[in-house]
């Protein structure tokens, strides 16, 4: 049986692979919801408040599956990694309470009114609380990256016994790498939903759905993605900056390069090999990563080699990164082309339709790439410099973590599956909805027909 430490490093990487899914579509979903109802209210047309009412039940069943699996996860900090709290528990323990108090107990307080007081409450009532919930789904977002950023860039802290304790608040919560991480962060969440929301309401008119409501959502949705996504590329660039000024080592990692140099190749493709701390079969720019890390054609950038015993493992960092940039290109080409012909007033063929509804999800596949990236580049600390992930890790037995780990991977495999047929259940049933008030109307309009060609002949 595997050895406590990796069980309990699987069995956290599983519940927050699991749970950022969520989060990653909630975040922006509120405001797209926010920006449905204002557009109701500005225009009264009524397609606004049915696109409102479809995608509001989309948010809550989101909302609840982020919220089942975040306990879930903290749980862990107690039972498995105990050294986390015990060592940086004054920061850390602050920093979720203040998640906790600004922003779940808002999310929660005013989530009942947009579910339920849509008819209850005055309309400026519930779109306020529609915008409330959107300010909580985000502030939220907020704390939960403040630590993380911390745990990769501590600062404002000291160290006394052994023991973090905080100096300087302002200097922990505007850590160096909390901006950039926190704008890359929701420009994910904004791309995330963008696609989910075009991906879907694709899956609605493919299968027939002849009403306003899903052109006009998949128009809103893509457009926002042909919009944010040059922004986060340009976030990127700079999020990356950032990282080879205070993780230089984690950069390396990404690019694969062992030798430090200067005008260093861009890897497209390889095969990192630790043991001979080389690559094989490797496909390369000449200059390229130097230009795009320093914005010089001969920068130099630090090798792993100069980070021995001390950088996270090169396959999983460099292979999830090119998994995240192929699939925000990706992203990009499918925004644009549709952005182009809907702007254009030409109706989408079955070919783009297709390929939006196989880009429902793409943004999970970045977003999970993108946190592997992030997460395993950290290795092997859990919080840069202060602690290690081997010496946070707890001493029951490996067979504890084992049985909780498959009870988690089960329980997991089965909310998803859920999740993802009760979303395309609920697209077939919007548009079977459809066709029952279509075939209603056309019944109506035969009677009505009928009876008129009845009284013109007398009877």
């Amino acid at each position: 049986m595997a050895d406590v430490f990796l069980l309990s490093r699987l069995q956290f990487a599983a519940n927050i692979s699991f749970h950022i899914l969520f989060p990653s579509i909630s975040i922006a979903l509120g405001w797209f919801l926010f920006y449905f109802k204002l557009r109701y209210l500005r225009s009264g047309h009524p397609v606004w408040m049915r696109t409102y009412r479809f995608w509001v039940k989309v948010f809550a069943l989101t909302f609840a599956l982020g919220v089942v699996s975040g306990i879930t996860m903290s749980f862990q900090f107690g039972t498995n990694w105990p050294g986390f709290m015990a060592t940086v528990g004054n920061i850390a323990g602050p920093l979720l309470g203040y998640e906790v108090l600004t922003a779940f107990f808002l999310e929660a307080t005013f989530l009942g009114i947009m579910l339920f007081g849509i008819n209850r409450v005055p309309p400026w009532v519930h779109t306020l609380a529609t915008l409330i919930v959107a300010v909580g789904t985000t502030l939220s977002a907020f704390w939960i990256i403040v630590l993380n950023s911390w745990m990769h860039t501590p600062a404002g802290f000291e160290m006394r016994d052994g023991v973090a304790y905080a100096t300087d608040w302002l200097a922990i919560i505007f850590n160096p790498s909390m901006p950039y991480r926190l704008m890359h962060v929701l420009l994910a969440s904004g791309l995330t939903a963008a696609f989910l929301i075009a991906g879907i309401s694709a899956y609605r008119i493919k299968h027939g759905d002849a009403k306003k409501a899903p052109k006009l959502a998949l128009k809103s949705a893509v457009l926002v993605a042909a919009v944010l996504m040059p922004v986060q590329i340009l976030v990127g660039d700079q999020h990356g900056l950032n990282t080879l000024e205070h993780q230089p080592q984690k950069v390396a990692a990404m690019e694969a390069a062992w030798e430090t140099k200067q005008g260093l190749p861009l890897v497209l493709f390889a095969l990192p090999d630790e043991k001979s701390r080389s690559n094989l079969a490797e496909v390369a720019i000449p200059n390229g990563a130097s230009l795009i890390l320093t914005h010089e054609l001969h920068g130099e950038v630090k090798g792993l080699n100069e980070f021995a015993g001390k950088h996270p493992p090169v396959a999983p960092v460099f292979y999830a990164f090119r998994l995240m940039l192929a699939t925000g290109m990706l992203m990009l080409v499918v925004a644009w082309f549709t952005s182009a012909k809907l702007l254009r007033g030409q109706n989408l063929s079955n070919a783009v339709l297709t390929a939006l509804i196989c880009m429902t999800f793409s943004g999970w596949v970045a977003t999970i790439a993108g946190w592997y990236v992030t997460e395993i580049g950290r290795q092997p600390y859990l919080v840069s410099g202060v602690l290690t992930t081997a010496d946070a890790v707890t001493d029951i037995a490996p067979g504890n973590v084992a049985f909780s780990l498959i009870g988690y991977l089960l329980t997991y495999a089965l909310l998803l599956t859920a999740y993802i047929k009760t979303l395309f259940r609920m697209a077939r049933n919007a548009v079977e909805i459809e066709e029952i008030q279509l075939s209603e109307r056309r019944l109506q309009k035969g009677f009505v027909a009928r009876a008129n060609e009845l009284e013109q002949a007398g009877v």
